[in-house]
């Protein structure tokens, strides 16, 4: 019996604040754009749910609970993001803290100019996964004025999830793609790896190094476009929720694992750790890819 011939398909769509796509082989037009909608739909799912955006997001929801320290009972799914958050609070040593989002309010990387050191320390008094209660499926928040915020962990599981929709409908060959971090569904049709280019994060236009891949996830962190410079020092958007200010060592790190999600918080806690950070990289066993701010690279996907 003859296999049946797979033609190439790319959707391009917007979710997240970034630009996304979903390319696939499938053998009709019809079937391709099945599949891509329901993905993408579930992405869309995920972003009102979790948007910090949106006043009617259940991340709002869980905010306005945090505001009063008040508690609030949560879904199974957003349980899931809140157990993975507590596992790499434990893992990073309290440098990965989803309760950390609130010293945005100091840093505003749209204006310029540094933050009041004053303003920063009464933002840390409402930071630290530890002064929240959380018993699932009842989080509860003893300090009022705190609030969570799932930005380091929803849009690489929402690749995970695009993906794994993708192949229970039938899809062999693939990759999803949410700015920049990406879940690979099989080869291409041929046989042959996916071509990812990994980003210089001071060179916009220069891809830094292109790996191949027919299976796994990569995901990157770094100051790419969120940062501010003043004095000639650039300060980005990773904040150190112990200090409240920037890290100052990793420009950007990339990952590669089975799943986007844990992929996108090894880079994320890399950042974090600082002049450690790429031997704690080492330590994972992990493909990675860094560059420090002084523009030396390693890692093990390094040339």
């Amino acid at each position: 019996m003859k296999a049946k011939s797979l033609s190439y398909y790319r959707y391009a769509f917007k979710a997240m604040g970034s630009p996304c796509d979903i390319q696939l082989f499938a053998g009709t037009h019809t079937e391709a754009k099945r599949v891509a909608d329901a993905a993408i739909a579930d992405i869309h799912r995920l972003e009102a749910l979790y948007s910090r955006y949106r006043s009617d997001s259940f991340l709002s929801a869980i905010n306005r609970a945090a505001a009063a320290g008040g508690c609030i009972t949560v879904d199974n799914e957003t349980a899931g993001l809140l157990n993975y958050a507590v596992a790499c609070y434990e893992q990073s040593d309290g440098l990965f803290d989803i309760t950390s989002g609130i010293l945005r309010r100091a840093w505003r990387f749209d204006r310029g100019g540094l933050p009041d050191q004053a303003q920063i320390q009464e933002l840390l008094a409402k930071v630290g996964w530890r002064k929240l209660r959380w018993k699932p499926p009842v989080l509860e928040f003893t300090y009022p004025g705190m609030e969570i915020d799932f930005g380091g962990i929803v849009k690489e599981y929402a690749v995970d999830r695009a993906a794994a929709l993708c192949r229970e409908a039938g899809i062999r060959h693939g990759v999803v793609n949410l700015g920049g971090d990406i879940k690979v569904i099989g080869p291409r049709a041929d046989g042959s790896p996916w071509r990812v280019g990994i980003r210089h994060p001071r060179q916009k236009e220069t891809v830094m190094q292109t790996i191949f891949l027919t299976e796994g996830a990569l995901a990157s962190s770094g100051d790419y476009e969120r940062c501010i410079i003043v004095d000639d020092v650039r300060y980005g958007h990773v904040l150190n929720p112990k200090t409240g200010w920037p890290v100052r060592y990793l420009a950007a790190v990339s990952v590669v694992g089975d799943f986007c999600v844990v992929a996108g918080s090894a880079s994320t806690i890399a950042m974090l750790k600082e002049e450690s950070g790429p031997a704690w990289l080492e330590s994972l066993g992990l493909p990675h890819l860094w560059v420090n701010v002084q523009g030396e690279t390693g890692g093990l996907l390094a040339a």
